[in-house]
């Protein structure tokens, strides 16, 4: 019995994904806030509502090759290995949107080797039926983005800077990327100089970025 409960929460991922490209999905960690009745911010939007600015900001901050890649960013990770082989730790950015997107959906947070073998072949899946504009729609909606259960953009930028991510500008789009790695510690609303340094350079990363607007707008 624990063996067909087991294959059967393995599978479960595979069959919701394909849902997703229509429904707004919750992640891991808004269910788990909802079964301690912990509060849970999170206002839906359309990327097509948002500022441009604000993917082109996170996927300078967190997956810059999200457009080329097929869900997972293989010279990353070949990066990542020899970081590790070599005892410097890992680097920032070691996960795509996509892997990220599978974790938030369907895993748990924290660093394990269990965890990540769930993760890939479950990214290169959503990579397979959701089109890159819609992930990446998911992620910003999902993603947490505050430190008192703020998740999604739009709870993000409302809390830091009292407005709608489709007036953000790119300061303020730069600085709510910089907090993704962690919201918690991170404060948008009231930033670090080193913080606000991070935020400059995703500012200057995004308005390089060429193909970005191609394959988070277009519906492939």
């Amino acid at each position: 019995m624990l063996v067909v409960a087991a294959a059967f929460l393995v599978v479960l991922p595979y069959a919701l994904t394909p849902l997703y490209r229509l429904v707004d999905p919750v992640s891991t960690l808004m269910l788990w806030r909802w079964a301690k009745h912990a509060r849970v911010e999170r206002i839906v939007v359309p990327i097509d509502r948002m500022a441009p600015i604000l993917p082109r900001s996170v996927l300078a901050a967190e997956d810059e090759r999200f457009c080329s890649h097929r869900g997972i960013d293989f010279h990353e990770f070949q990066r990542v290995v020899k970081a590790e082989a070599d005892g410097v730790g890992r680097p920032r950015g070691a996960s795509s949107i996509t892997q990220q997107l599978a974790k938030n959906l369907f895993l748990w947070p924290g660093r394990s080797y269990v965890r990540k073998a769930l993760e890939m072949p479950l990214a290169l899946w959503i990579d397979l039926v959701i089109p890159k504009h819609r992930q990446l729609e998911i992620y910003l909606n999902i993603a947490e983005w505050g430190p008192n259960g703020e998740f999604g953009a739009e709870a993000g930028a409302r809390r830091a800077f009292g407005k709608s991510t489709g007036v953000l500008s790119p300061a303020e789009a730069a600085l709510l990327a910089a907090t993704l790695p962690n919201p918690v510690r991170r404060n948008a609303q009231q930033p670090g100089p080193g913080l606000r340094r991070l935020a400059a350079t995703y500012v200057a990363r995004a308005a390089v970025v060429t193909d970005i607007d191609r394959c988070a707008r277009s519906r492939r």
